[in-house]
């Protein structure tokens, strides 16, 4: 029987860390959107801008029986450098 926990993650961009997660086994489902922010009802072009104050980020969907959360932290620090500029 599948469990469902849930996780986020932010990164600069959504695109490339939602791919990533796309492919881990026990990852059911993932969501880009936005979080945070000074503005209601962003759009993607908005929160490109920079002044919205949101982050883009991932919703994951996953079994903690087939995929444990440091694998997941794993993976996010595999292809997210803070580092760098928009983190």
């Amino acid at each position: 029987m599948e469990k469902v926990e849930k996780a986020v993650f932010g990164a600069g961009c959504f695109w490339h860390v939602q791919d990533e997660f796309d492919k881990v086994s026990g990852v059911l489902k993932t969501e880009a959107g936005f979080m945070g922010g000074m503005r209601k009802n962003s759009g993607y072009e908005d929160v490109c801008t920079g002044t919205t104050g949101h982050a883009e980020v991932v919703l994951l969907e996953y079994d903690p029986l087939q995929v444990p959360y440091q694998r997941l932290l794993d993976v996010f620090w595999s292809i997210h450098d803070p580092t760098q500029y928009h983190r």
